[in-house]
């Protein structure tokens, strides 16, 4: 099959031939329709992520099954699927009770294996992980729930638990952002979007962003004050840096809810946040790390009926070719809007 290989850290990646998976255990293999480019893959490329060379990205797919292994129960060639970005073992406590997203023995395609920016990929524990599409529902905004779509709507909704009327403020207006913008709106809050980028700051006032701030040497927290009165009820950080994430929980009201989405890679693994802020004013700090393929009904059933529309957020679509220059720039080139990758375009 055709790959996009990356054969060192931080390097040039080109697309070749190698030699196609077969179904591990209890997995699949699916034919990949469609997968997204996003700043996790860059993150794997620039060595913040351990793995194993040659590698081949992608996380976030859709497709239909191509081969399945003896021991799948649930699951036959031909089934429509797309997959959380992390795939639970299926067997422990924490998948029993429907949280796979924190999985101790986890895999992740594009992390932990070889993933989905290829023409089809293995994936693991396919009874617990693998979620059917609707036949109303795109590849592409299919491909879009694995991390960014699926990770924002978990966030709000499980984690920060938004209410309408409340105000939330998004730094960051990526894919991520964006999605997290159109999210909250369907859910009736009040939406603030933070980014440097005048033409991703645009794209949130499409998608229903009630302010945005240009956060180009501007105090984000005081700005946010300025709207709000006394600052916003949720943040979501969904960059990943010490000034972002710190720009988010400075502008939370008292006894806000934080909710960091942006990875924070640090060389030692510690990632500085305001904790004196969140002590003095009792404010909630939450992890959120995707969505487990248990809560994908509900957020597929919205998207079904039109309330949420994924689709909305795709920018473009690209072949491997064009992948394979995309992926390292993606930090000094970044697009509002998310980029799919079809690895049937020659």
């Amino acid at each position: 099959m055709r790959a996009l290989v990356m054969d060192e850290i931080a390097g040039p990646v080109d697309v070749r031939e190698v030699p196609d998976p077969t179904p591990p255990a209890g997995g699949v293999i699916v034919e990949v329709h469609a997968t997204g480019l996003c700043g996790s893959d860059w993150h794997a490329w620039a060595g913040h992520e351990e793995l194993t060379l040659p590698h081949v990205p992608g996380h976030e797919l859709a497709g239909v099954i191509s081969a399945v292994h003896p021991e799948v129960q649930h699951w036959k060639v031909g089934d429509r699927v797309t997959v959380p970005f992390v795939c639970g073992c299926g067997a422990c406590d924490w998948c029993r009770n429907g949280n796979a997203q924190v999985c101790p023995n986890q895999q992740q395609p594009g992390f932990t294996h070889w993933g989905s920016f290829a023409e089809h990929v293995a994936l693991h524990a396919a009874d617990t992980n693998l979620v059917a599409i609707p036949d109303a529902v795109s590849f592409e905004a299919a491909a879009a729930l694995g991390c960014r779509f699926a990770t924002a709507y978990r966030a709000l909704t499980a984690r920060a638990r938004l209410r309408a009327g409340e105000w939330l403020t998004v730094v960051g207006a990526g894919g991520v952002g964006l999605s997290a913008v159109m999210i909250a709106k369907a859910l009736g809050a009040r939406v603030i979007a933070v980014d440097r980028s005048p033409e991703a700051l645009q794209a949130a006032k499409d998608l229903g962003a009630d302010q945005v701030i240009l956060a180009d040497g501007r105090d984000v927290p005081a700005a946010v004050g300025e709207i709000t009165g006394e600052g916003s009820d949720v943040s979501v950080d969904a960059v990943g840096s010490e000034a972002t994430c710190a720009a988010a929980v400075l502008s939370l009201r008292r006894r806000g809810r934080h909710a960091q989405i942006g990875l924070l890679p640090t060389k030692t693994g510690l990632s500085p946040v305001p904790m004196a802020r969140a002590i003095a004013w009792e404010l909630d700090l939450l992890g959120s790390h995707g969505m487990a393929a248990a809560d994908y009904p509900g957020m597929l059933a919205l998207i079904a009926d039109g309330v949420l529309r994924p689709q909305d957020l795709i920018e473009r679509v690209v072949g491997l070719a064009e992948a394979s220059r995309l992926l390292p720039a993606m930090q000094s080139s970044a697009t509002p809007g998310m980029t799919m990758i079809s690895p049937r375009i020659a």
